[in-house]
């Protein structure tokens, strides 16, 4: 059995189908990624999917239960989520944000277990976070603060983590670092599920794509199966070439927007 799965969510907002009988499965041990356009319905798929948006038809399940039909704390001990937008009510330090990750267990910043208290370290070890404990928020970076909220996430310590867009703010360097954190949390038996624009670290990083385009899903499977240049131009309108080196390496060539000749 899947450690998730989605069956057939649909949403129709105001007569229009945002998102249309999209169904997928996230195994234990696995980084998949969500790609698509702007527009496509990722961010929709992901709130459905979590339960934060009553679906129009359809079901998801972690461990075969029923996600809509959970009290929020028993989901919230299962599934970790880090949307897009990220606001903070007041300057926290760091610390205390990151502790918020241990909310359903009853802990939090000012009442930690010990138990409690290794997760939050272990999650600020994780993201390289060390040294920045005491420093309030608002004196972070972009990059800085969006490390921040994902060891909020991994301090929770949930089978099941869904991030939208975590790499956004960040350098090429963190980026990859934040996959290299995700693909550890895979290797340790979670199933991660993250929206990523950029195709390259989508290529590099997951073990499986999941493409979405006008509110549906159009292609799932491994980076080397589904990554080519026809569903590139198909999906994304561009233009690129898709070679595999010596060692498997995926190595994508964007060109550019598919030419308004082209047939």
């Amino acid at each position: 059995m899947s450690l998730f799965a989605a069956s057939r969510l649909s949403y129709v907002a105001s007569g229009s189908a945002l998102v249309e009988d999209a169904s997928f499965a996230l195994e234990a041990g696995t980084l998949t990624a969500l790609i698509g356009p702007n527009g496509a319905g990722k961010t929709t798929m992901l709130r459905l999917a979590l339960g934060l948006l009553e679906a129009s038809a359809g079901s998801a399940q972690i461990r075969g239960r029923n996600i809509a039909a959970m009290r929020p704390i028993e989901r919230a001990r299962l599934l970790a989520y880090l949307p897009q937008q990220r606001p903070l009510v007041w300057p926290q330090p760091v610390r205390d944000i990151v502790a918020l990750g241990r909310f359903a267990y009853g802990g939090g910043p000012s009442h930690l277990s010990s138990g409690d208290a290794d997760a939050v370290t272990r999650a600020i070890a994780s993201c390289d976070l060390e040294g920045f404990e005491e420093r309030a928020a608002d004196t972070l970076s972009g990059g800085e603060l969006s490390r921040v909220h994902l060891a909020r996430a991994l301090a929770a310590e949930t089978p099941v983590v869904i991030a939208d867009e975590p790499v956004a703010a960040l350098d090429p360097r963190y980026a990859h670092e934040v996959l290299e954190l995700f693909k550890g949390a895979a290797g340790e038996g979670r199933a991660i599920l993250t929206v990523l624009h950029d195709l390259s670290l989508a290529a590099r990083y997951a073990d499986r794509l999941i493409w979405m385009n006008r509110g549906r899903l159009v292609a799932d499977g491994t980076p080397k199966d589904t990554l080519t240049e026809d569903r590139l131009r198909e999906v994304f309108g561009i233009e690129a070439r898709v070679d595999v080196d010596s060692a498997d390496n995926i190595l994508l060539d964007i060109r550019g927007p598919v030419s308004m000749d082209a047939n």
